[in-house]
């Protein structure tokens, strides 16, 4: 059985790449880590690390270990982070699972705010995680509830979803841009003007997929700059960089350096989407799963 004392161990090995920075980390001396990580690779078989006197590294299935390690000691917090919870009394707090939309469309913020004034005492764990690992999350009992862009597939034996948001793209653009002064923008006005793309954190594709939603528009990007996100795009574009395509509900933020126009040729939209496992085994995660789907309802 894999001991997670030794895992922790290894991950901080892993990270540092060095057996005295890791030790210094974990507040022991280098020896018995050294001895606890070779108990680790002699029970599995299997060598994690390629050691010479000058650095320690890993292995490629040390690699894929790794990730799988962080994986379950990650799933380990979050449960003894539970059970500390259940132990106060708590009715188990929530874990909540969120992709960076459901922050920046005020979704999550107005469902966590409600429950606040409801029940002020509930502690709340948000993870900011990729839609796959909520998935599983859900599955482990480890998330009550998933804000994701995409729902599980329809015949998931375990999962259920509804849809949240259905956010239009708007198109921004500097103040002084010439196509500033137009009520209604085409895609030829568009072809071959500098563009701010955003990038998707959760799609390896995000610029494939841009560029082709473009092109199915009918229209080419000159892509200038990549955003991390949509408010950094409008920072952008205020500071005339750029065109950027950025979700109707931050537009909000937008300065008088910034242009905003729909474009309904376009037709693209950031959708969020509320998950859930079938059987619900608290009342008070049902209780946050309908404040999240009436906030919806009302926004």
């Amino acid at each position: 059985m894999l001991d997670l004392r030794q895992l922790r161990y290894f991950v901080a090995v892993a990270e540092t790449e060095h057996v005295g920075q890791a030790a210094e980390r974990l507040h022991i001396s280098q020896s018995p880590l050294s001895r606890q990580i070779a108990q680790l690779e002699k029970n599995l078989g299997l060598a994690l690390f390629e050691r010479s006197q000058q650095r320690i590294r890993l292995t490629r299935d040390g690699q894929v270990f790794l990730a799988e390690a962080c994986a379950l000691l990650r799933h380990a917090d979050r449960l003894e982070n539970l059970g500390l919870r259940l132990g106060r009394g708590e009715e188990g707090g929530l874990c909540i699972g969120y992709v960076a939309d459901a922050m920046h469309t005020g979704i999550l913020p107005g469902a966590l705010r409600a429950l606040h004034d409801e029940r002020p005492g509930v502690h709340i764990a948000l993870y900011n995680l990729p839609p796959a690992e909520q998935f599983e999350g859900l599955r482990q009992r480890s998330l009550d509830i998933a804000l994701v862009h995409e729902p599980p597939p329809a015949d998931d034996p375990d999962l259920l979803a509804r849809p949240l948001l259905q956010d239009p793209l708007l198109l921004v653009l500097p103040a002084g841009h010439p196509l500033a002064d137009q009520e209604k923008v085409t895609a030829r006005d568009l072809d071959g003007q500098p563009w701010i793309a955003v990038e998707n954190a959760q799609d390896p594709t995000w610029r494939d997929t841009f560029v082709a939603s473009c092109a199915a528009a009918g229209f080419t990007p000159d892509i200038r700059l990549d955003a991390a996100e949509p408010l950094t795009a409008l920072g952008l574009v205020a500071c005339g960089l750029g065109l950027a395509l950025v979700q109707k509900s931050m537009v909000r933020a937008t300065t008088e350096e910034v242009a905003v126009r729909e474009l309904p040729w376009h037709g693209t939209c950031v959708q969020l989407w509320a998950a859930w496992h079938r059987v619900d085994l608290r009342p008070l995660v049902a209780s946050f799963r309908a404040t999240v789907l009436h906030a919806n309802s009302t926004a």
